[in-house]
């Protein structure tokens, strides 16, 4: 329960981030948009686990890392310049690290 707890948090935290990242109108604003959407939709998903399936949570998690992966290497293109998609980037990484976690558990069950 807390390694879910842990990724709904980060998930929170990436869609905040990537939120305040698209407003830059920099080159990256839509995958961060598309980032902040997926992340929304894993942490709504993972509060009310009825209907999910392992087969569909995994899926999930492979969605919100790939998603994530994208926003974070369109961030660090301009991490150098702006403060803001270094936040980001970083909030894409832990939110990818905590949802590699929730899937490495999963794996061992």
């Amino acid at each position: 329960m807390a390694l879910l707890q842990a990724c709904m948090d980060a998930c929170s935290a990436c869609e905040q981030a990537c939120t305040v990242c698209s407003t830059q109108m920099m080159s990256c604003a839509p995958a961060c948009m598309n980032c902040a959407d997926m992340c929304n939709t894993m942490m709504r998903s993972m509060m009310r686990m009825q209907g999910m399936t392992p087969a569909s949570m995994m899926a999930m998690l492979n969605a919100c890392i790939a998603m994530c992966q994208t926003c974070m290497d369109e961030c660090m293109e301009h991490a150098d310049m702006s403060e803001i998609c270094k936040m980001c980037a970083q909030a894409c990484q832990a939110c990818m690290d905590a949802c590699m976690a929730v899937k490495d558990s999963m794996m061992m069950a």
